[in-house]
């Protein structure tokens, strides 16, 4: 199987476990700090799982973003939206940040993300 293969069957189990409610990046999260939303705690209701896989779409259907933005996580819990990961630029953050409010709605984004030159 070639590279193109294997990365599009990745991609489509993250995306089908986003929209199922699934935690693919849950592993070795502390989960002692009061208020901190974590991957495992995606909510399964219908509006949230649309919202998260609605929000994923958005940022993997964007091809001008790297792999790492590609891999944020979305968390949708009560229509709030918290995205946590690493991307390459500040270019990203807020072209991921943009998706999400856009779908979301102002005020319902809460921006984790990080820039990391790798």
């Amino acid at each position: 199987m070639n590279r193109t293969s294997v990365s599009k069957i990745a991609l489509m189990c993250q995306i089908f476990s986003a929209s199922a409610g699934l935690s693919l990046g849950a592993v070795g999260q502390d989960h002692s700090q009061p208020g901190q939303v974590t991957a495992d705690q995606q909510k399964s209701n219908k509006a949230d799982r649309e919202l998260t896989q609605n929000i994923r779409k958005a940022i993997v259907g964007d091809k001008s973003l790297s792999m790492s933005a590609h891999n944020v996580k979305v968390i949708s819990r009560n229509g709030t939206v918290t995205l946590k990961g690493k991307v390459t630029s500040d270019q990203e953050k807020k072209a991921i940040e943009d998706k999400a409010t856009e779908l979301a709605g102002p005020g319902n984004v809460t921006d984790e993300l990080t820039v990391s030159s790798k």
